[in-house]
């Protein structure tokens, strides 16, 4: 199927949107949940698989290209919006949590963007969305996000998102990185992915680094980011109270609240 070549507008700076605008008959393909707003000659269809199109219209195709979304913690279903009116049109889509989105013109990849499994953010119509598996067991058993990835393939645009600040590195033959599995957003096919055992248990475990790196090697191209949503995830039910009640964070009254010591005193509780 031939792909939508779409044009577009990244806006806003830590909470970015993509604005696409669709031509008569376009179409672009959004996750679940993410579109923000629309033009109202715009009609959505939601579809079974990732709304390529490339399954011919096939059951089997449907069912193969849903179970490959689903492996990867994705909904089942995908929206595509097509612009049915004579002018053009346009529809945004939200990052769902604070970074950057990054276009990715596939074509210019060679094809094939390998990216983590929840990064995908939409895409023109035609795009291919699938599943990636590392070749290597101890990928599976210790790459934790590192280990099902997401494969886009095609020739057009595809959006990404990754989580705070993004680099873009590009590594030579015989060039590698050591990584954060989390820290991996995407990369070229090329590009080798294995993971490494951190190698002394006292940096493993009093490191706060985890027991294994993602060791990635040239030649291509390889994107990471600064926050992955693991991390922000884990950091925010760290700071949230545990027992319920307000937590007064950075005030030296922070144990000493309604909810605290200075509360017991004054609402009478002297036990």
């Amino acid at each position: 199927m031939a792909m939508d070549v779409i044009d577009y507008d990244i806006r806003g700076a830590e909470m970015q949107f993509v604005e696409i605008e669709l031509d008569p008959g376009e179409a672009a393909v959004g996750e679940a949940g993410s579109m923000m707003f629309m033009d109202p000659s715009i009609a959505m269809d939601t579809v079974f698989g990732d709304g390529s199109g490339n399954s011919n219209g096939r059951l089997f195709g449907k069912l193969l290209s849903a179970g490959k979304r689903l492996v990867t913690g994705e909904s089942l279903f995908t929206t595509v919006y097509t612009n049915q009116g004579p002018v053009k049109q346009r529809v945004a889509f939200a990052a769902p949590y604070p970074g950057k989105i990054l276009p990715m013109d596939l074509k210019t990849l060679g094809g094939t963007l390998i990216c983590q499994k929840d990064a995908f953010l939409c895409a023109a119509r035609g795009v291919t969305l699938g599943i990636h598996f590392q070749q290597k067991l101890s990928a599976g058993f210790f790459g934790g996000e590192g280990f099902i990835m997401q494969r886009l393939d095609g020739n057009g645009v595809a959006f990404v998102h990754a989580g705070g600040t993004v680099v873009k590195r590009e590594l030579h033959a015989g060039q590698s990185l050591m990584v954060d599995t989390g820290c991996v957003v995407g990369f070229t096919r090329e590009v080798a992915f294995e993971v490494q055992y951190v190698g002394k248990v006292k940096t493993a475990l009093f490191g706060g680094e985890g027991l294994f790196f993602a060791k990635l090697s040239g030649p291509g191209t390889v994107w990471l980011q600064s926050l992955p949503f693991s991390r922000l995830a884990s950091r925010v039910f760290a700071a949230a109270p545990q027992r319920g009640g307000s937590r007064e964070e950075g005030s030296v009254l922070g144990g000493f609240g309604a909810g605290g010591l200075l509360g017991g005193v004054l609402g009478g509780d002297d036990e």
